[in-house]
């Protein structure tokens, strides 16, 4: 039986809307690829609950949850993640890499340009399709 996992990924975004990419460090799954910060969800808490927590958790900082972007399962080796991004904006704080290698902030027309988990491409990809709707 495959582990199953429920995960919400925070899209960040500051002032000039470039978004907040978190690089995994040598001490978590899948290092060296890049995530949109987030982490599991606990008992009887939501997506959005989950991700204000854990956020200030891993950031030191604290966002505030919009819409949804993307929810995805996906399916590693040993176990399945369903990951669910929310469009997400800076309350206070500054973001600090309190867990990953380190953190970057692009413009999304820069995001395929970095080695993403597989279970984030989706948000790139649909980052991307809605940032060339608006243009």
């Amino acid at each position: 039986m495959t582990e199953y996992i429920y995960v919400a990924g925070a899209v960040i975004r500051n002032h000039d809307g470039d978004v907040l990419c978190a690089l995994r460090s040598v001490t978590m799954s899948m290092p060296g690829l890049w995530e949109f910060p987030g982490g599991k969800l606990e008992p009887n808490e939501s997506a959005e609950e989950c991700l204000v927590r854990e956020i200030e958790e891993e950031l030191g900082c604290a966002i505030q949850v919009g819409r949804q972007i993307a929810d995805v399962i996906y399916e590693y080796p040993s176990i399945r993640v369903r990951l669910v991004t929310y469009e997400s904006k800076l309350a206070s704080g500054t973001p600090v890499a309190r867990e990953h290698e380190r953190l970057l902030w692009l413009p999304v027309s820069r995001l395929t340009e970095l080695e993403w988990a597989p279970a984030d491409w989706p948000t790139v990809d649909a980052l991307r399709r809605s940032e060339s709707h608006e243009s």
